[in-house]
C-alpha cells in the first residue's frame, strides 16, 4: 500500500492515543502535527515531522500534504475542517462530524463543493462485534429482530482531567459516545423516526449518563421498525451486557468489551465471553434460551477504515464514511437533547 503524507490535528488522547497508533499500523506517515505543547511526543513517534502551532500553520504546507486528520475537541471540528476543505486536501474528521446537524450540514455542503473529500472517523462500524452482528443479520439467522441493546458503561465515579468531562458545551458522553451508539444502530437498522431520552450529568459538569430509545423506520413489507435501546454512562457499577439483539429465532449476545470482561460476564458464567477449552475465537454468542453456540470471530479491525481511507485518496471513489450519515446521526442526538429537556418523544 503506498505511503499518504498526513497532516494530524491535535496530538492529545485522540490524535496520538487512537489515529497516530492506526496510522502506524497502516503503514502511512505523519509528516505535520499541530500541537502547541507535545512536540517532544511527536519527534519520539515520528521523528522528523514538522510541528506547527495552528491549522492555518499547517494549511500553509499544504502541498506537502495528501489527508488532513482532524482530531481537536468537537467544538473546532468546524473550523478546521472548512479550512482544510478551502486548502483543497481530502480530510478525516473524528467523530462528532459537528456540534449540531446545522453544522454538520454546512460541512458536508462545503465538502460537496470541494468534491466530495470529506470522511468521518467512525471507526466502531469496523469493531468485530458489529461486523459479527452484521454477518448475522444478512444471513438472517436471528430471524425478525424486533429490540437492539447496546451499552458503552463503566465505573468512573471520579472524573479525569479532560476537556470532554469538564466542559458542558462539549456535548459529554451524547456527543462522544452516543456519535457512535446511534451511529451503530442506523447502520443496522436504518433511519429514525422517533427518539426519547434520559440525559444526566451525575459526576462531571458535562453529559456522563445517557440513555436513547430510538424506534426506527417500519420495513418495506411493513414490518414494525426496530427498537434500538442505547446507553453510556460513567458511574455505572455493574455495567450490563454490551451488545444484546432479540429476535424471534435467536439472540445475539456480546459480553465483554475490546476482550474485557464485564462484572455481567464474571456473575452469569452461563454467557462468560472467555473460550471453553477447545472453543475457537468468538466474538459473543448466539443464544436460543438454555443453549448457545459462539460467534465465529470476523476478520477485520479499526485499521481497515484507515486502509479504505488510503485507496479512497488515491484512487477516488465514495468516501469510506459518508459524512451525510454523520448528519443524520447529528439529527438524532439534537433531538435526544430537546427529548431531555421537554421529556417528550421527538418524532423525525
Amino acid at each position: 500500500m503506498e505511503h499518504l503524507r498526513v497532516g494530524l490535528v491535535g496530538y492529545g488522547g485522540a490524535g496520538r492515543g487512537i489515529h497516530g497508533r492506526l496510522l502506524r499500523e497502516a503503514r502511512q506517515r505523519v509528516t505535520h502535527v499541530v500541537t502547541r505543547s507535545r512536540a517532544a511526543q511527536v519527534e519520539q513517534d515520528w521523528p522528523g515531522a514538522v510541528v506547527v502551532p495552528d491549522v492555518d500553520a499547517l494549511l500553509r504546507h499544504v502541498g506537502e500534504l495528501d489527508l488532513v486528520v482532524v482530531a481537536s475537541p468537537t467544538g473546532e471540528h468546524a473550523a478546521h475542517v472548512l479550512a482544510a476543505l478551502a486548502a483543497g486536501v481530502h480530510v478525516l474528521v473524528d467523530k462528532p462530524l459537528a456540534t449540531s446537524t446545522a453544522e454538520a450540514e454546512r460541512l458536508v455542503d462545503a465538502s460537496l463543493h470541494a468534491g466530495g473529500r470529506l470522511t468521518v472517523f467512525q471507526n466502531r462500524r469496523w469493531d468485530t462485534e458489529q461486523l459479527a452482528l452484521r454477518g448475522l443479520l444478512e444471513a438472517g439467522t436471528l430471524g425478525r429482530v424486533h429490540r437492539f441493546e447496546r451499552r458503552w458503561e463503566r465505573f468512573r465515579p471520579v472524573p479525569q482531567d479532560r476537556w470532554k468531562e469538564n466542559d458542558p458545551t462539549s456535548g459529554g458522553l451524547l456527543l462522544d459516545l452516543g456519535a457512535h451508539l446511534v451511529d451503530s444502530a442506523v447502520q443496522l437498522f436504518g433511519p429514525v423516526r422517533s427518539v426519547y431520552a434520559e440525559l444526566a450529568a451525575r459526576s462531571t459538569p458535562a453529559v456522563d449518563d445517557v440513555f436513547l430509545a430510538l424506534v426506527h423506520a417500519d420495513g418495506h413489507d411493513g414490518t414494525p421498525g426496530v427498537v434500538s435501546h442505547l446507553q453510556a454512562g460513567s458511574v455505572v457499577g455493574a455495567p450490563g451486557p454490551r451488545t444484546r439483539v432479540l429476535g424471534d429465532q435467536a439472540a445475539f449476545l456480546v459480553t465483554s468489551f475490546e476482550g474485557e470482561p464485564t462484572p455481567f460476564a464474571v456473575l452469569d458464567d452461563a454467557y462468560e465471553e472467555g473460550r471453553r477449552p477447545g472453543e475457537p475465537a468468538h466474538e459473543g454468542w448466539l443464544v436460543r434460551g438454555a443453549t448457545r453456540e459462539p460467534v465465529p470471530m470476523p476478520a477485520g479491525g479499526h485499521v481497515d477504515l484507515y486502509r479504505e481511507v488510503v485507496r479512497w485518496v488515491l484512487d477516488g471513489g465514495p468516501p469510506p464514511v459518508d459524512p451525510a450519515d454523520a448528519v443524520r446521526t447529528a439529527r438524532v442526538l439534537d433531538a435526544a437533547r430537546q427529548s431531555a429537556a421537554e421529556g417528550t418523544v421527538v418524532r423525525l
